[in-house]
């Protein structure tokens, strides 16, 4: 009890916030981070997918390379890049690069490490989406004389996008709270307000920034699953219903379709 207590204090505390290394600034450099690892994955994975997709070929050798960020485990890697660059292997690599804030040394290693760890949603989820266009909408776009390119834009991709949007929103929230381990390589973000505080043996303060991380990353799932919402087309799987279902004939409307007796 005593443990909450302190997180409480920690939490309601101006001094906890503001400052030079305050919870404000951290969680600032840790959205920095989630965006553009999320961004640099998405431009990496995305045209690849589904342009694979669109063709039906190369699917399965893309989906196997991109989950190799999958299987290598994160802080493995970025303590790889880390130990790299305090070796001089990667030297001259980022002249003029600093050593701290979300863009150092520390922070250019944990940004690579959540790009690698953000393809796999991506790269499958949009390969998937575009693949599992119905077979009878792509031949009605082939009878009417579409291109290649014109059946992707007007008719696979704006299909394809409510299942795209999903594999962003769970990349989006899995870096989110991936972004943590920054702070065992001294890098940024609200991991250093976790590792410090247990440490230290200030538990209240370990919780107290855990809470954040858990409060952000709801947020942001909510504001992916409006977006997600919002690019779903009425009448799709996805998409809310918008009325009552119709009765057709007079039968009941929980009547379910005749079913074939052997």
């Amino acid at each position: 009890m005593r443990v909450l207590q302190d997180a409480w204090a920690y939490l309601t505390t101006a001094g906890s916030w503001t400052g030079d290394g305050g919870m404000l600034e951290l969680l600032l450099q840790q959205l920095l981070l989630t965006v553009t690892a999320l961004g640099l994955a998405a431009a990496l994975g995305l045209p690849v997918a589904l342009w694979l997709g669109h063709l039906g070929r190369g699917g399965f050798l893309a989906i196997n390379i991109s989950n190799i960020g999958r299987a290598v485990p994160t802080f493995a890697l970025l303590a790889l890049l880390v130990t790299a660059d305090a070796w001089g292997w990667t030297q001259g690599w980022f002249p003029g690069v600093r050593e701290a804030g979300p863009y150092g040394r520390a922070g250019l290693a944990t940004l690579v490490a959540l790009t690698l760890f953000a393809l796999p949603p991506i790269i499958t989820n949009a390969y998937v989406a575009v693949r599992e266009v119905p077979a009878d909408v792509r031949q009605a776009a082939d009878g009417m004389g579409m291109t290649g390119l014109q059946k992707f834009r007007r008719v696979e991709l704006p299909l394809a996008t409510p299942l795209v949007v999903s594999g962003l929103r769970l990349a989006l929230v899995q870096v989110w709270a991936t972004a943590t381990i920054a702070a065992l390589v001294a890098g940024p973000g609200l991991g250093r307000v976790i590792t410090d505080g247990f440490v230290r043996n200030q538990y209240g303060q370990g919780i107290a920034g855990a809470v954040v991380v858990a409060v952000v990353a709801l947020l942001l799932e909510l504001v992916a699953a409006l977006a997600q919402r919002l690019t779903t087309p009425p009448g799709s799987p996805g998409s809310r219903p918008t009325g009552r279902p119709r009765r057709s004939g007079g039968a009941p409307a929980s009547v379910a379709a005749p079913t074939v007796s052997s």
